[in-house]
């Protein structure tokens, strides 16, 4: 895909830096709503793997999360997790090994033949995560980025310098000047100018080759999506306002894939 048809072909630069913002937790301002936030990662594609009827296939895990005097009877308990996949593809295949499996009993077997991939909005995870945050027995989302964009994300952070073994949550690639800021780009549906956050290193990278046509110096620097969502919650500067999460090239092109005969969703768990 050329980015620069897709976002437009306009580019600037913003002067802030977003690696000071994301690890500062000082600033008590919410800068966007909840509904802000969900309405920058809607357009964001994930993928549940799920029954046909849009059900989330689910797993337990041990419930050690808590602290103080409930720690020991948090001990005992599960917690039920549900994985999101930032890949289609490898949602697709995590599904393939399932069913690979020997010696599964009949009615596991039948139970995997059901399975698929369902694409549904980052934007919905975000709004289920906030709404059971205070709940007892909540259901948890565990995120499985993309193997590729974990492996760029750890050695663009090596290379910079900084000591890292692996990426603790979902990377994010935004394209900068060292000197000047963030690129910016006017998005060619309606002409706003738009900061891109990419979920994908290789779509960054498009970008990154044409910026480097005048600003040679530009690289890429890495985020985590929590730090991300953390300073649109909690900084007070104008410009978040500009943020764009884009998606990457390879979820789009898998949920055009799978578009026609997808099922509703529905987040009530189908366990594992």
């Amino acid at each position: 895909m050329n980015l620069l048809v897709r976002w437009g072909t306009t580019l600037t630069l913003v002067g802030s830096t977003l690696l000071t913002t994301v690890f500062s937790g000082n600033a008590p301002v919410l800068a966007l709503t909840e509904q802000q936030i969900k309405e920058k990662l809607d357009p964001v594609p994930v993928f549940l793997i799920t029954n046909n009827q849009g059900v989330p296939l689910t797993r337990t895990v041990p419930n050690n999360t808590q602290n103080g005097q409930n720690a020991q009877n948090a001990q005992n308990k599960q917690a039920t997790v549900t994985d999101v996949f930032m890949s289609g593809q490898e949602a697709q295949a995590f599904i393939n090994e399932l069913r690979n499996v020997k010696g599964k009993d009949p009615k596991m077997a039948d139970m995997l033949k059901s399975l698929q991939v369902t694409p549904v909005p980052l934007g919905m995870i975000y709004q289920k995560l906030q709404e059971n945050a205070k709940k007892p027995n909540n259901l948890v989302f565990a995120f499985n980025p993309g193997k590729q964009d974990l492996e760029g994300a750890v050695t663009l952070l090596r290379q910079s310098g900084k000591e890292v073994k692996q990426f603790p949550s979902v990377p994010v690639f935004i394209v900068r000047s060292p000197d000047k800021g963030y690129v910016s780009v006017k998005r060619k549906t309606d002409n706003k100018e738009v900061i891109p956050l990419f979920l994908s290193q290789k779509d960054a990278q498009n970008l990154l080759t044409q910026v480097k046509q005048q600003v040679p110096k530009a690289d890429i620097q890495v985020v985590d999506i929590d730090g991300v969502i953390k300073t649109l919650k909690e900084k007070n500067d104008t410009w978040l306002s500009q943020v764009a999460i884009v998606p990457s090239t390879e979820s789009m092109q898998y949920v055009v894939s799978k578009r026609s005969g997808a099922p509703n969703q529905n987040l009530s768990p189908k366990k594992k």
